[in-house]
């Protein structure tokens, strides 16, 4: 039996915690945790529809009943289609997460194959991510490949 998960939404205060481990890693001066008391509504709202277009997977900590050891989350967005992918599925995936004291132990690639199965089931072809360093390694081991970013953002 797999260790792997789809999150409930009574899942969704660890799941913000294992977020903000994440953003933490990544971008340090981004440690408020304000934000997690207007965000929970939303992500139990959202973590309450199976068949939407939003998906998480966990693993339950071995060592702590209640928490989370592992999160990895995705959605699928729409863009108009192109060939190669003529219905403009494309997934995202993000929040990739571990808790410190649960590393190295296949958690977050379980979650990963977890949620790349999702996205095959629904028939999308293509799945975008931002990778750490330290977390390229597994991204590539999946098949993820580094492509040119002409990416740009304006903040409103």
């Amino acid at each position: 039996m797999s260790l792997v998960r789809r999150a409930e939404p009574g899942d969704a205060p660890e799941c913000l915690r294992l977020r903000q481990v994440m953003i933490d890693s990544v971008f340090a001066s981004e440690s408020a945790t304000d934000w997690h008391t207007a965000s929970l509504p939303t992500l139990k709202a959202r973590l309450a529809e199976p068949d939407g277009d939003f998906a998480a997977f966990v693993v339950d900590h071995p060592e702590r009943p209640g928490a989370l050891a592992a999160l990895v989350a995705g959605t699928i967005e729409y863009r108009i289609g192109r060939a190669g992918n003529p219905h403009g599925r494309v997934g995202h995936v993000f929040s990739v997460a571990t808790d410190p004291d649960a590393r190295r132990r296949g958690y977050a690639r379980a979650c990963m194959e977890a949620l790349l199965d999702w996205y095959r089931e629904r028939d999308v072809p293509h799945v975008d991510l931002n990778a750490s360093a330290q977390a390229e390694p597994l991204y590539a081991s999946l098949g993820f490949v580094r492509k040119p970013d002409p990416s740009m953002r304006l903040t409103l």
